[in-house]
Order: structure tokens, then C-alpha cells, then sequence
């Protein structure tokens, strides 16, 4: 169908492409193609929404406990009981971090969570830093989740040990190929395990409290060995903030929900907000359950065995079938876990790159409507790290939350700041910004004051990470932030650079060429020299052909060819005593080149024959290749190869 539009004399054609992209082995690796109609069909709902963004937070139940009691057992088994109050303020940073968020995700239904925020509220440079904290973490979140999950298969399998790196990188490709089909494919395929994990936990921490309640829970049964510490010490604020920002690792997640909006269904906001809600709710309450319960049954943090294996068999009586059930669902669980970092990680790099801060290819969506780009992106720096580390969780861990406490400070900081505009404008006045639209909100203050609050704590947290994790790994993380920000901004620069000289504001046009000269070169007078030879004909009468003489002998031959078949084109033939093909052929491009006036232009046509089969290729020689790479930043000069095909 073509409709004809005129608009100031110019006539515009519309067509629909009928192309249908078809069957291929990515037909059945990643699923049929989908039409960019299809897209608001691919969206999803809160109850895959939850499995989807939220396996990070939830699966971060099986270690948030242990990490901080690991740090309390530098004081003895006696300092145990300050896990009840420390996890206690973390679910309250939780439901400020929650509040935020939610308020974030109405106020930037778009997505990008704190990149978006900062950016519109604090400043390019913060959000650059946000961008890569984010970004650095959600790498991270890969490494560490399927390197524990495969370190809980290593455990039942220990001949397996030597392939750990191998495995867990298998299992990155898997989820990397699971969420090339698109979201909502991949989302129905994690439910399973996560609402899997759920179900176990929650009837876990059930139990195991109403047995508490009846007294016959009693105490962990054969705990593993408490772990000897070098030098005991005693309770300090110090150590008491360390074990508070270990135990905040349960947190890394809660910002997925907020960058991920645009995968959920109409009304996308409200859809996203009440899945961030139900998620804080189930983190929250898990969290408790089992540290409170940890402390109870006098559970020993340990290396050799995990604190929810030990509430497990304790809860259940032994090693059975539900203990089983439970430690794979949630070995599932971490290994899922990396899922939200897929999710994410494209979406972020595509606002990225929309700004012109990453390689604009993370904008483009592939077959399956998902940003394939970022994806395999993240698979593939993922995998790298879990090779460079041999996939061992004590290595990746001291680079881990870090960056998402960072992007924590700074999106409660933006929000701290919006709030304070919002507060400074006129009733009924409204200001749009880059990401949302800004108006006057009567509760700015005490808004204001929370995410200031959560602002401060966020900040403490990230500056205890960076100073007690900094010998053990964290200056890797240190350093590689401020680098990556640097990347961005040069990326950033080129574009702006490309675009300015691209403008045609304040432009002039040229005047039309006044001389075209066509360069044809010849390696050997036959049909496809003179399929090239009649091409240039089309563009003008101005041709002359070189030959590179390496052959006397070879070279009077195509000299008689020429004078047979050139049609009267003058012939140029380059004498190179050292065999030489490339640089005389260049030199003699480089002294026409110096004597062409301003408006004039050179056209390089190079004749290829195309053999029959692909694997051909390789015995012959990428003349064109060649010279466009070496001519590629002349001004003026074009390279084309002229190709002749070969039934």
C-alpha cells in the first residue's frame, strides 16, 4: 500500500513492509519474532512482576541474616541478641528505602529509578555516578547469585568442585537465552521457583514460630563449629554499624521495581507500586522471622553450613524431604536471582545510551521486543568476572552492595530535592521536566524530611561497605566507578561532537562537485574488471585505471588485455620493485588526492568477484577491505567495490 503526501513540493511515500522474518535455528532458541505491535501484549502483571524484579531482594533473605551475624560473632556468641534490634532497623531503612521508591515510581512512571531521579534532580554527573554504581552491581548480582547457587550444588556434588566456574557460567547463558524470549516468557518461567522458595519459607518461619510458642522448638541440633576469630572484641558502635551494613545486603533489589515500570501492564505505575509494596511486605517479614528465629535456636553462622539450613532442620526435625525441598528452593532462588539484574541491566543501559552516554546499539530491541544488546552485554561481562574469580562467592562478595547503597543515597537525595522544588512552586503551576512532570505537593516537608532521613542512612551504610570491605576487594569497586563515569562522559562527548558537526542549523549547502575522477583498480583485465569498468562509466568519463606492476611479465599481458578491452581508458601502471601492493597503490591515491582543488572528489572503484560458495573468500584478496581501511578518514575520497558474482 502506498500513500502519496505532498508537503511544501516534496512527495512522501508510506509502505508497509511485508518481509516476515523466517524460520531459523533462533526461531527455536529464542521463540518467533514479535511485531512492534505486539508490545503492549507483552507486558505483565504483578504476579510476575513480583518473580520477575523481586527474585534479588527475596532470594537475599537466605544470606542478609548470616552476613550480619557472621559480623557479630567477632564478639562472641553473646552479641547474638543484637540481631533482633539491628534487623529491626533494617526493615525500617527498608520501608523508608520502599516509600521512596514508590513515590519515585509515580512521580517517574517512565522508569530509570535513580538514574532518572538524579539526573533531573541533581545534575548529570550523579546520575552518571548512579548509572554506574547500578550498572556495576547488576553484574555483580549475577556473579554472586549463581556462583552461591552453584556453591550449594557444589556442596551435594563435590565431585563437581573443579567445574564450578564452567557451571555457573552454563547457567548464565541459560537465563541470558530464558530472557532473550522476552519478559513475559521469562517472568512466567521464574514464578516457579520463586513463589516455590516462598511457600517453603513462609512455612518455614510458620512453624517454626508456633512451635517457639509452644516451647518445643528447642535449640539447632550439631551446629557446624562457631568460627575462630583471631582477636575477640567487644560490643562497639563500630561493630555494631559494620553488622547493620552487612545485614543491609537483604536490601540490594528494592531499586528493580522502579527502573523496570514500562514491562508492566496499564496502569503501569500503580501496577509497579503495588508489586514494590507486596515485595517489602514479604522481605520485611521473612527477614524478622528468621533472624528472630536464628537467634532463638542459637544458630551458628558458618562457612560449612548455612543459617537457614540449620532453622530448616531444627524447624523440621532433620534432614528430610521438606529440608530438601526447602534448600533447593533455595538454591533455585539464588541462582534466579539473577533474573533481576536481566531484567533491569538492559533497561538502564537503554536510558544510558538514549542520552548518549552508552553505544547507542543498547537502545535497539531485538526479535522478541527486549534489548537484546544489554542482555548479552550483561551475560557475557557476568561471565568474564565469574572466570577472572573461579566463581567463589568470598571473592565477589566484598565487591557487592556497594553500588546499589550508592544509587540508594543518591535517589533518596533527588527525591529529597524534588520534594523541596515541588514545594517552592505555585499551586496549579506545573514545570516538565526530562522525566516527569513537576507540581507543587502541600506534604513537600515531611516528604522531604524521610527521604533526607533514608538519604543519611543509605550514605553511612555505603561509607562503612567502602571502609571495612576496602582491602578485601572493595577498591576494585572504588576505582572502577569513577572510571566507568569517565567512559560515559568521553561516549557522551563523541556523540555530542558527531551530532554537531551533523547539524544542518547555521548550515550552508555546497555547490555541486565540479570534477569527479574515478580511480580504477585493475589486478587483472577480465569480466569483472570490466564490470567495474562499465559501473564507472556511470559516474564519469574522468577514469583512470592503475595496475601495481610486481611482474614484468604479468604486467605487459594485462598492458595488451587493455589496449584490447579498456575502451580507450587511460592505464597507469605503478612499478613497486619491492612487491609491494597496498603502499604504492596509496602513494599514487595520496599525490591525486594533494592535487584535487576544493571541489572536487575522487572515487575509488574496485573490482570483486564473489565466489560461489562463502569459504571461498578466503582465497582471495579483500582489495576494497583493504583500502577502505586505510583511506576511511580521507576527506573526499570514496572506496566502492564493484562486485561480480560467480554462478
Amino acid at each position: 500500500m502506498i500513500n502519496l503526501e505532498d508537503k511544501n513540493g516534496l512527495s512522501v511515500q508510506h509502505r508497509s513492509a511485508t518481509y516476515v522474518p523466517p524460520r531459523s535455528w533462533r526461531t527455536w532458541l529464542i521463540g518467533r519474532p514479535l511485531q512492534t505491535a505486539d508490545a503492549p501484549h507483552q507486558t505483565i502483571g504483578k504476579f510476575i512482576g513480583l518473580a520477575v524484579f523481586a527474585s534479588d531482594a527475596l532470594s537475599s533473605t537466605a544470606y542478609g541474616p548470616q552476613e550480619m551475624m557472621l559480623v557479630l560473632a567477632i564478639a562472641g556468641a553473646g552479641a547474638f541478641h543484637f540481631a533482633i534490634p539491628l534487623a529491626v532497623a533494617i526493615v525500617i531503612l527498608l520501608a523508608i528505602l520502599t516509600l521512596s521508591y514508590e513515590q519515585t515510581i509515580h512521580a517517574y512512571p517512565g522508569g530509570g529509578g535513580a538514574y532518572i531521579v538524579s539526573r533531573d534532580n541533581l545534575g548529570e554527573v550523579p546520575a552518571q555516578v548512579a548509572a554506574a554504581a547500578l550498572l556495576t552491581d547488576y553484574i555483580l548480582t549475577v556473579s554472586v547469585s549463581v556462583s552461591s547457587g552453584v556453591a550449594q550444588v557444589v556442596s551435594a556434588f563435590p565431585s563437581l568442585y573443579t567445574y564450578s566456574a564452567e557451571i555457573a557460567v552454563a547457567f548464565v547463558f541459560l537465563i541470558m537465552v530464558i530472557n532473550l524470549r522476552g519478559v513475559k516468557e521469562s517472568g512466567a518461567t521464574f514464578a516457579i521457583p520463586t513463589y516455590f522458595f516462598l511457600v517453603l519459607m513462609y512455612l518455614t518461619v510458620g512453624v517454626g514460630l508456633v512451635r517457639l510458642a509452644l516451647g518445643t522448638l528447642g535449640a539447632v541440633a550439631s551446629p557446624p563449629p562457631m568460627q575462630i576469630i583471631s582477636s575477640f572484641q567487644g560490643v562497639s558502635a563500630f561493630l555494631l554499624l559494620r553488622a547493620f551494613s552487612s545485614g543491609t545486603t537483604a536490601l540490594t533489589g528494592v531499586e528493580a521495581i522502579s527502573n523496570g515500570i514500562t514491562a508492566f501492564k496499564e496502569p503501569r505505575s500503580d501496577n509497579a507500586g503495588k508489586t514494590l509494596i507486596s515485595m517489602a511486605v514479604i522481605l520485611g517479614s521473612l527477614l524478622l522471622g528468621i533472624t528472630f528465629l536464628a537467634v532463638n535456636i542459637k544458630a551458628i553462622p558458618s562457612e560449612s553450613e548455612t543459617i537457614i539450613s540449620e532453622l530448616v532442620r531444627t524447624v523440621f526435625g532433620g534432614r528430610n524431604l521438606i529440608y530438601l525441598a526447602t534448600i533447593t528452593g533455595t538454591t533455585l532462588i539464588l541462582i534466579m536471582a539473577a533474573n533481576t539484574s536481566f531484567a533491569d541491566f538492559p533497561r538502564l543501559s537503554a536510558l544510558a545510551a538514549a542520552d548518549g552516554f552508552l553505544p547507542r546499539q543498547f537502545t535497539f530491541r531485538g526479535s522478541r521486543l527486549v534489548y537484546s544488546t544489554g542482555i548479552v552485554a550483561l551475560a557475557v561481562v557476568s561471565s568474564v568476572l565469574i572466570m577472572i574469580t573461579q566463581a567463589s562467592v568470598n571473592r565477589l562478595i566484598p565487591l557487592y552492595a556497594i553500588g546499589v547503597f550508592l544509587s540508594f543515597t543518591l535517589s533518596q537525595a533527588g527525591m529529597a530535592h524534588r520534594w523541596w522544588k515541588s514545594g517552592h512552586l505555585q499551586p496549579g503551576v506545573e514545570i516538565k521536566e526530562r522525566g516527569s512532570i513537576l507540581r507543587f505537593n502541600s506534604s513537600w516537608v515531611s516528604k522531604m524530611i524521610i527521604n533526607g532521613v533514608g538519604s543519611v542512612m543509605t550514605a553511612v551504610v555505603t561509607l562503612v561497605f567502602a571502609v571495612t570491605k576496602f582491602s578485601e576487594g572493595a577498591w576494585f569497586v572504588v576505582i572502577l566507578i569513577p572510571t566507568l563515569v569517565l567512559v560515559f562522559f568521553a561516549i557522551h562527548a563523541h556523540y555530542v561532537n558527531v551530532a554537531h558537526h551533523l547539524s544542518l542549523v547555521s548550515y550552508t549547502p555546497q555547490p555541486h562537485i565540479g570534477r569527479h575522477r574515478v580511480i580504477l583498480t585493475v589486478s587483472g583485465v577480465h569480466r569483472g574488471t570490466l564490470a567495474a569498468l562499465r559501473y564507472a562509466r556511470t559516474l564519469t568519463d574522468d577514469i583512470t585505471a592503475v595496475h601495481v606492476s610486481i611482474d614484468p611479465v604479468e604486467a605487459e599481458k594485462i598492458q595488451q588485455k587493455w589496449e584490447e578491452w579498456g575502451e580507450g581508458v587511460r592505464l597507469v601502471i605503478l612499478e613497486s620493485p619491492y612487491r609491494l601492493f597496498l603502499e604504492p597503490l596509496l602513494q599514487y591515491i595520496e599525490t591525486v588526492d594533494s592535487q584535487k582543488k576544493p571541489n572536487e572528489i575522487i572515487t575509488i572503484v574496485v573490482p570483486q568477484f564473489i565466489p560461489k560458495h562463502w569459504w571461498n573468500n578466503a582465497l582471495h584478496t579483500r582489495t576494497a577491505e583493504a583500502l577502505r581501511n586505510a583511506l576511511f578518514f580521507k576527506k573526499d575520497i570514496v572506496i566502492t567495490d564493484v562486485p561480480y558474482q560467480i554462478e
